[in-house]
């Protein structure tokens, strides 16, 4: 039985007035109170209560080792909780490789707010618009929505994001609203580069798949977000991206019985650093807050 339980106990049943009050006290049974109290009597060489049927009184050697004994367990615990403070306290610098519109749309503000909420961290931000290997460029950690496999790196899942096909409504009355797939062949298409030129849907028969012959192509979504603002086609764009604007009429969904193939967002940490404190703390403060329906946390 280590000192400082012996001496909590001792300082328990002073306070208590009795074994018995002690030992509900603390939540273990009398006897183990006695049992604390003899093998502190032992350490110290001298008996520390003076008891009746009902009364536990103190020694003068109890007396002599009260007057200290509630200062060395408030220090002791003092010093554990400090401890425990320095253990949990995030320090140290990320090095992350993330997506350029979904950091410009939602991960700029919960970056900012997990360095808020850690003062001992410092962060390196690039914005990279291809698959990265995070272990190959030394980050911490990258984030994307394209398929990748790596050696020696763990795919972590933050969020499935769900793509729409949306276009302006003046497009639309120009030009009809398509009612399959197969009929955007003969529609102007705005075209994001990283998913190439097939888009993917799904219907109640299986997939369907359609090569499309784009208008615009570019591996930014907020410049297709305007190319179909603008009216010059139907563009895929990611939920987040295009909720503004459905919300504000100035664009509006095509094919609604043909969604287009969910994605996820994905966390790709090097295995090496996967049990790294604070590569673990963004991953799941991200996934905790990364999500289509969740606004950024502030």
């Amino acid at each position: 039985m280590d000192a400082i339980t012996q001496l909590r106990t001792f300082t328990t049943v002073v306070a208590c007035g009795g074994f018995s009050e002690a030992a509900r006290q603390m939540a273990v049974v009398p006897s183990v109170v006695a049992k604390r109290i003899r093998q502190l009597e032992a350490t110290v060489g001298a008996r520390l209560f003076d008891r009746t049927t009902r009364t536990v009184r103190l020694t003068e050697a109890g007396e002599k080792l009260h007057a200290r004994a509630g200062v060395l367990v408030a220090s002791f615990e003092d010093l554990v909780q400090s401890v425990e403070r320095d253990a949990s306290k995030l320090v140290g610098h990320l090095r992350i490789a993330t997506p350029t519109t979904l950091t410009t749309v939602r991960l700029g503000p919960l970056f900012n707010a997990f360095l808020r909420r850690h003062d001992g961290i410092t962060m390196e931000i690039s914005l990279v618009d291809h698959s990265t290997n995070p272990a190959e460029r030394d980050y911490d950690l990258a984030i994307s929505g394209r398929p990748a496999s790596y050696e020696g790196v763990v795919e972590i899942p933050l969020c499935p994001v769900d793509t729409v096909l949306c276009a302006a409504p003046g497009y639309l009355a120009r030009h009809g609203r398509p009612r399959h797939p197969q009929a955007l062949t003969e529609h102007a298409c705005l075209v994001f580069k990283p998913s190439g030129r097939a888009w993917h849907f799904r219907s109640a028969r299986g997939g369907i798949s359609v090569d499309i012959p784009p208008r615009l192509v570019a591996d930014d979504n907020l410049t297709l977000r305007d190319a179909a603002l603008s009216e010059l086609g139907i563009a895929a764009l990611p939920s987040y991206v295009a909720r503004p604007a459905l919300e504000a009429g100035t664009l509006e969904t095509v094919l609604d019985d043909f969604p287009l193939q969910e994605t996820w967002f994905k966390a790709y940490v090097p295995r090496r650093k996967q049990h790294v404190a604070r590569v673990a703390a963004l991953v799941d403060w991200l996934a905790g807050h990364l999500r289509p329906d969740v606004p950024p946390a502030g």
